[in-house]
């Protein structure tokens, strides 16, 4: 049974903004430092911030001999099953380490030269240079350490979805970066039968780890070796004797594995050794961010159907025009539009305020697209945020509207949004009036009716994997040429 069920909120994983978990089981997915740093959000680079203090503070400690401090740091990754993330088979267990594998690990970067020269920077560094540390336990680690964010990112899903919390629940250990400790407190979580919940934001969810110690040791610390023993001329070094290549030397990596292992000491040691290796993987690396997984992606992990748009949308169409149904209205296309537009933009808030309360914006999304119209247009103007106004109107909506959603508009908060309404009787004139607002400079604003929506559904896979021929690039470029 998975969240979603058991509290009844009438959703599917399409149309949650967290990971919609067996509350008694593990989802095979994984938690990866990379994902939250291609964010770009203030709670992503808070996550990003806490997992840096922690571990600097690991390291210090070791470097600096304190190593009942560093086995006390790392003890407190210790395994509990509110996350329900990982390979776990059955019941949730969690994978993070306990007093007993926080021995191991203290013991293994110790020895390591990556650990003691400086190398090991980040966290993630852990899955290339310490056995015994794989995806599971990095992500089960990781959102222990994000644990405050995430708890409070678990506060504001469950009263956006309507999901009862108990009060009074032992928050676990939560990173305290400023002082540089381990903290507990008392917080308000879900809970079921089975135990806590905290829930996790489903863009950042990765099948695969952004890091690789089989990849890093292949494609990058051999290739470094391969250089190093022709420079040296070592006995290692063969020489190509027919053909066009003829005099030419190289160097085999069989050889270089019968000669140094492939083990992850092997690796750490060679790393402290030609530096440049992790210097080239660490620019890989940021310069090709994972993808977060697609609606498609998380039905296949729940064996169910895709999500069905056209269902979303006519639930949006048995909505009658009018003040009857406005509150109908924006539910259904809230649901619609974050399934549709995912994961191009997600965390959506309803009736969030703004200056103070005086204003609220009917449906707000976190801009955190990596590729598409979205990816494009965060690029070029400021779109932290995308506005949705929603009018259920059985008539044309006017400048009154259209200024409206221009009023929510700020550099900071973003300057693009979606005002949705059920018909446009004129579409030439609510596009000058859309073109009259970009053109004062008071930001971007695209008009969508019913109609529209169903042609955004057929463009689905253009509006994730390109920008050239949809909708929404369509009509922006109206407001821009």
């Amino acid at each position: 049974m998975r969240v979603s069920q058991y509290f009844k909120l009438g959703r599917d994983q399409s149309t949650l903004d967290f990971i919609n978990v067996p509350i008694n089981g593990d989802v095979p997915v994984f938690i990866d430092p990379d994902a939250l740093r291609a964010l770009g959000s203030e709670w992503g680079n808070a996550c990003v911030s806490l997992l840096q203090t922690y571990f600097e503070c690991v390291i210090k400690a070791i470097r600096a001999d304190d190593h009942g401090r560093a086995k006390a740091l790392l003890s407190q990754l210790n395994e509990r099953n509110e996350f329900h993330l990982g390979y776990s088979k059955g019941k949730s267990r969690g994978h993070a380490l306990g007093p007993i594998s926080a021995e191991k690990i203290w013991k293994r970067l110790v020895k390591s030269k990556a650990a003691t020269t400086g190398l090991m920077k980040d966290l993630e560094d852990t899955v290339l240079f310490v056995d015994g540390v794989g995806p599971d336990m990095l992500s089960d680690s990781i959102c222990n350490i994000i644990r405050g964010p995430l708890i409070a990112y678990t506060n504001q899903v469950c009263r956006y979805y309507g999901i009862p919390m108990t009060n009074d629940v032992d928050s676990g250990p939560v990173w305290n970066a400023r002082d540089e400790r381990w903290e507990r407190s008392y917080v308000s979580l879900p809970q079921t039968k089975h135990g806590t919940l905290i829930l996790v934001p489903k863009v950042i969810a990765r099948i695969k780890p952004s890091y690789d110690a089989n990849e890093y040791y292949r494609h990058f610390v051999m290739p470094a070796m391969q250089q190093y023993h022709k420079d040296l001329n070592s006995s290692l070094v063969r020489t190509v004797r027919t053909g066009k290549e003829k005099g030419k030397k190289y160097v085999t990596k069989k050889d270089l594995y019968e000669k140094y292992g492939a083990d992850k000491l092997t690796s750490a040691n060679l790393t402290a050794e030609h530096p440049s290796a992790i210097d080239n993987y660490r620019k890989h690396k940021k310069g090709n961010h994972t993808r977060p997984l697609d609606n498609i992606a998380f039905a296949k992990l729940e064996n169910i159907a895709p999500p069905d748009y056209n269902k979303l949308l006519q639930d949006v169409r048995a909505v009658l025009p009018g003040n009857a149904g406005a509150t109908h209205y924006e539910d259904a296309i809230e649901k619609l539009l974050s399934a549709l537009l995912y994961p191009s933009l997600a965390s959506p808030l309803k009736q969030h305020e703004i200056h103070e309360g005086r204003k609220r914006i009917d449906v707000t999304y976190s801009n955190v697209a990596q590729a598409g119209f979205f990816d494009w247009i965060g690029r070029r103007y400021p779109v932290a945020n995308v506005f949705v106004e929603c009018k259920n109107y059985g008539k044309d909506v006017g400048n009154p509207e259209v200024d409206q959603l221009a009023g929510r508009f700020s550099p900071s908060r973003g300057q693009f949004g979606l005002l949705v309404v059920r018909s446009v009787a004129n579409r030439a004139l609510l596009d000058k009036r859309c073109k009259d607002t970009s053109g004062d400079s008071r930001g971007f604003i695209i008009c969508l009716d019913d109609n529209d929506l169903q042609d955004l559904i057929k463009q689905r896979e253009s509006i994730i994997n390109g920008y050239n021929d949809n909708l929404l690039w369509r009509r922006f470029q109206k407001l821009i040429s």
